[in-house]
């Protein structure tokens, strides 16, 4: 669902999205878009924030009070930081400021929704890393023929969202969004300690790296991370 008060970007945008192979219902204001939700169910919102009759931030929250895991991308000309701010508090997955780069939001699309694709894959309680066992519901990470650490929660959250990642890039965002919520914005250096941590805990196999990509994230890299 697209909802965008000015047409002409709206048409710009529903042709785009449809030629990269997207189904795309344009909605020219709030009300218009509270009831195409309420009628269609949809993968993804992007809203425009200053739109006539009900604006994007208030079409959220009623979006979320019907379904509280359809991701938000919120697209506007609002810039402030607690405009920003207050879109991550209202749960948006994501936040594009006018202008942007077409291409830019299809990149954004195609992260969440890879991320929504996560999400539905069935829960995993083991993980075998390296020399490595990680036992998730006990929050325990066991050496081959060594010792074991019991994890704290923090840890263990975000080693799970690591290894579920494994060899390819954990967005740095969707980490704090994860496992901070709202108030990761002001939690970016507590991950980075968190990162510390577990690179310590995994230092005794010298084949496991927790790699820093730079203005992206993290990559977990493991000679074997594989789920039971």
């Amino acid at each position: 669902m697209l909802c965008e008060d000015d047409g002409n970007l709206g048409f710009l945008l529903c042709e785009y999205l449809q030629a990269k192979g997207y189904n795309v219902d344009l909605l020219l204001d709030g009300e218009q878009g509270y009831k195409a939700f309420q009628k269609t169910k949809y993968d993804l919102c992007i809203l425009d924030i200053m739109m006539p009759k009900k604006d994007g931030f208030t079409l959220a929250q009623e979006i979320h009070m019907m379904n509280s895991e359809v991701p938000i991308i919120f697209l506007t000309a609002k810039n402030m930081k607690e405009d920003i701010l207050n879109g991550f508090k209202l749960g948006c997955d994501d936040y594009l400021t006018k202008p942007f780069s077409m291409e830019e939001l299809l990149f954004r699309i195609e992260a969440i929704m890879r991320r929504v694709k996560g999400k539905k894959t069935k829960e995993v309680n083991f993980y075998q890393i390296g020399n490595f066992s990680f036992d998730v519901p006990k929050q325990l990470l066991t050496l081959k023929d060594g010792p074991t650490i019991r994890l704290t929660t923090k840890e263990c959250e975000l080693l799970t969202l690591l290894c579920s990642h494994q060899n390819q890039i954990l967005e740095r965002n969707y980490a704090l969004m994860t496992i901070w919520g709202e108030n990761s914005y002001f939690n970016a250096r507590s991950m980075d300690v968190y990162i510390t941590k577990l690179r310590k805990h995994l230092k005794p196999d010298p084949g496991i790296q927790i790699m820093n990509i730079h203005g992206k994230g993290y990559k977990l890299v493991a000679p074997r991370a594989e789920e039971e």
